[in-house]
């Protein structure tokens, strides 16, 4: 059997003394999407965050294609093919569009392809193309959405890690990420750990469901058994 690209076992740790994860264990196999899934509360950011290196563990470990990367500060995790785009976006207001985009390639040695990937990030996300020239304070929502994540991508991630990308935006806008998101997943095998409040976007595009539960994992199954499953999900997901 050949190694995950994400794994993760027995993860413990939160923001303080207290633990917000217990022991959380999952693989995630590459060119997959793994939707994380569950009620407010639940520990979803928070297992976002412990993965990115933003948060301390108090156990457990964490790989990435076979690599440790528990403990590995979030600035260099972008050297083992990691991402986050944290839930509230983050792009620099008073950078533009294009300015952007290239902080996303800033430590690449490979200046042809970084410029290449802004190029592709345009062709996604049509609207960027429109607005490269605009300030991110300029920019709707939606489109600093996009951004955020066009940002990471510019980097040839091999895992990205995505917090509630549909907060707040339209629905022909979250079709779009959703869309942008199995594409890339069909076309370049990229890895995603998608934590989405909104199931019904998140669960048609993954092939992987994490139930998150008060910090434990109720169940990791496949998104179409959970999707059929009517029992569990308005136990734990409310539909």
């Amino acid at each position: 059997m050949s190694t995950p690209l994400l794994r993760v076992e027995n993860l413990t740790g939160g923001y303080g003394p207290v633990p917000v994860l217990h022991e959380v264990s999952f693989d995630v196999p590459s060119g997959t999407i793994a939707a994380v899934v569950g009620a407010n509360g639940a520990g979803k950011t928070t297992l976002l965050r412990a993965l990115s290196g933003m948060l301390p563990a108090v156990q457990g470990s964490i790989s990435v294609s076979g690599s440790p990367v528990l403990g590995v500060p979030t600035e260099k995790l972008v050297h083992h093919g990691v991402a986050h785009v944290p839930e509230g976006r983050g792009v620099i207001g008073e950078l533009t569009v294009e300015e952007n985009l290239r902080l996303g390639g800033l430590w690449r040695k490979d200046r042809a392809d970084t410029k290449r990937a802004i190029a592709e990030m345009y062709e996604m996300f049509e609207p960027l193309a429109r607005r490269r020239n605009s300030s991110g304070h300029q920019l709707s929502g939606g489109e600093r959405q996009m951004l955020a994540i066009g940002r990471a991508l510019v980097a040839r991630p091999s895992l990205l890690l995505l917090d509630e990308p549909s907060l707040g935006l339209a629905p022909r806008i979250v079709d779009l990420i959703m869309t942008v998101l199995r594409d890339l997943r069909d076309r370049t095998g990229l890895t995603v750990v998608l934590v989405e409040q909104n199931v019904h976007s998140a669960l048609p595009i993954a092939d992987q469901a994490i139930v998150l539960a008060l910090g434990r994992i109720v169940v990791a199954t496949s998104a179409a058994e959970l999707v059929m499953d009517s029992d569990f999900r308005t136990a734990y997901l409310g539909f």
